[in-house]
Formats: structure tokens, sequence, C-alpha cells
């Protein structure tokens, strides 16, 4: 099978030829059908936080149909349409059954430490996969199971209720589907920021409030449009630490604000002022729980979250055009989210 892997950090992504992967008894092969490309695999690429172990395979965001199934398999069969958690996990340490298998102590990741998705076909556990409904694109079924996927958990982990107000820092994959949840779980209003017309045009178009912050401070935005209180709930998913720390400073008393993106660099924060004075709450989010991505799919099928505008490229098996998407991420380029059909 054809495979585009990463052989060295900082080094381009190779087209490779593989034999098929290995079945185990409770595996599930799959016939990739889409896989995102997810700025998280422009950070392995880079060596940002850590060495990647290589060679490997990249891609977490999968979706595709069942192309055969392990001796003891019984929630799929061949020709079942799925899509892929990327958490692996042993279901048994104490973080599994705390129902926080991202901190599994045996934990893994598919498209990192173990074969992605970046390929023809794709071997996950069967606990691993789930069923996609006919509904759902799979180009939209992979990216939600990383940037919506975040999104939903992050949420989540905000505490977000019916009324508060939003703001999301950073319209890419995540922002998209940010935008929407935050609605669907109840919020008045969603402030989007970003530097981007395209993109606040794309956060307008879901009914958020555009900040364009090369127009000027978005904090000073946000807090005249809220008439001085600030938003309850913030959200950084763009990975700078600018946007960090605006994002902290525009929160409402007893605000929060969760941050998903990853950036190498210090957060410096004035802890009075911006925390202790106001009870506020500074909150990492990291991957998302199986257990929520049912809900996400229910979501996604009823319209809740259209994800029609957030995929605005698809490109083929092709490590050239990979990588090209991958020096645009790196960039901050304008496109949404970017899916890579073999």
């Amino acid at each position: 099978m054809k495979a585009v892997r990463l052989v060295a950090a900082h080094h381009p992504l190779e087209l490779h030829e593989l034999p098929l992967p290995t079945l185990g008894d409770h595996d599930v092969l799959v016939r990739v059908r889409a896989a995102g490309i997810c700025h998280s695999d422009v950070h392995y690429r880079a060596a940002t936080a850590s060495e990647p172990p290589v060679p490997k395979t990249l891609g977490h965001e999968i979706a595709g149909v069942v192309e055969q199934v392990g001796s003891r398999v019984t929630t799929v069969a061949a020709g079942s349409r799925v899509c892929v958690h990327y958490v692996l996990s042993c279901g048994e340490c104490i973080y599994c059954r705390a129902g926080a298998e991202q901190f599994c102590t045996q934990g893994s990741m598919i498209g990192r430490y173990v074969d992605g998705g970046y390929a023809e076909f794709v071997a996950v556990p069967e606990r691993n996969v789930v069923l996609l409904p006919d509904e759902i694109p799979f180009e939209h079924g992979a990216i939600l199971m990383c940037s919506s996927a975040t999104a939903f958990h992050a949420l989540r982990k905000a505490r977000l209720v019916g009324g508060e107000t939003v703001a999301v820092f950073g319209i890419g994959g995540l922002g998209v589907s940010a935008i929407q949840l935050a609605y669907a779980f109840g919020a008045l209003d969603v402030y989007a920021i970003d530097i981007n017309a395209d993109k606040l045009k794309l956060a307008a178009s879901y009914g958020a409030i555009p900040v364009d912050a090369r127009a000027g401070d978005p904090v000073a935005t946000i807090r005249e449009r809220t008439h001085g209180k600030g938003v309850d709930v913030a959200l950084e998913v763009i990975g700078l630490p600018q946007t960090m720390k605006q994002a902290v400073q525009s929160l409402a008393v007893l605000g929060r604000v969760v941050i998903a993106g990853v950036a190498g660099q210090a957060l410096e924060l004035d802890t009075y002022r911006e925390l202790l004075g106001k009870e506020a709450e500074v909150i990492g989010t990291m991957d998302h729980l199986l257990h929520e991505l049912p809900l996400l799919l229910e979501l996604t099928r009823r319209g809740k979250l259209k994800l029609d505008q957030a995929v605005t490229r698809t490109v083929p098996l092709d490590a050239d055009a990979i990588n090209q998407v991958m020096d645009e991420l790196e960039q901050f380029g304008s496109s949404v989210r970017s899916v890579i059909v073999p």
C-alpha cells in the first residue's frame, strides 16, 4: 500500500510503499477514504514539542470503510462506514477508569506514535472505530475526529452553560467547529477573532460576531461590545502567546479561558489583574474522549454542526501536495481544513 511518511524531523514527508498492516484478533483494517491534515502534524514535522518517532505515517483524523476485521471483532464488519478515535488506551489504568483516557499510563496515539491515516489503509483496535452515519461525508467524518472533537471537549472543559458569552481566538478548523458547538451548547453570543477577512466572513456566516484583530486591540473591541464586562468563556485555538494573553484579558469576572493551541513559548500573565482579581481560570485541554464522540456525530447528523465550508480543499495521497498544505499551515495560511482523499 502507499503511505506518506515522516522520515525525519524538519524534513518533507515522503511517499513510501509498505505492506498491509497485520491484524490482531481485536483489530480492524480500515480503507482510508479521508484523512485530515491537522496543524498538529505540522508540529510533529517541525519537532515543536519533542522529537517525533520516525519513520512514521502521520494522520490522526481518519474516516473510511472497514476492509477486514480480526477474529474476535463483533461491533463492525467489512463494509461498515467508520471514523477513528486516535487516542489509544488500555481501559484499565487509574486515568482510564476516571474517564481521562488521553492520560492512559500505557497510552499512545494513532498518527504520532503508531502509523496513521496518510495511507491507503490503517489498522486500529476495534474500540477505536466509531460508526459514521450515512448522512456524514467521509471528509467531514475525518475532521470531526480532531478539530471538531477537540473543540467539543474544550467547551465541556470550559463548563459553558446556556446564556453565557464566548470568544473564539482563531477561525481555522477548530474555530469553525467551536463557534457552532458553542451555540449548540446555548451560548448567547460568540465573538470570532482573527486577522483573515475570509475567515471572519466565514465565522459571521455561522452567526458569530467577527472581530478583526488587524483593525485594533481585540480585547478592547470585545469589552466595548460587552459593555465593559468581557466574555464568560474564551477559547484559544491558534497557539500563539499573544492570542493566549488576549484570551485571558478578554474574560469577565469568574471567566474561564481554555487553551487548545500549541505554542513553544512561555505565556506571561499579570496574575493579580488578569486572574486573581477576577477569580478567572486558565484551563488546558488535551485531545478528547471516546464517549464524547457519539453526541458530536449526532449533532452533526442533525445539522447542528455544519462542515461543508470547513473543508476548503482536498488533495490526493501525494507527498508534494501534503507538504505544500503543511507549509501553508506553518505560515497560518487562509485555508480552514485540507483533507487527503486517497
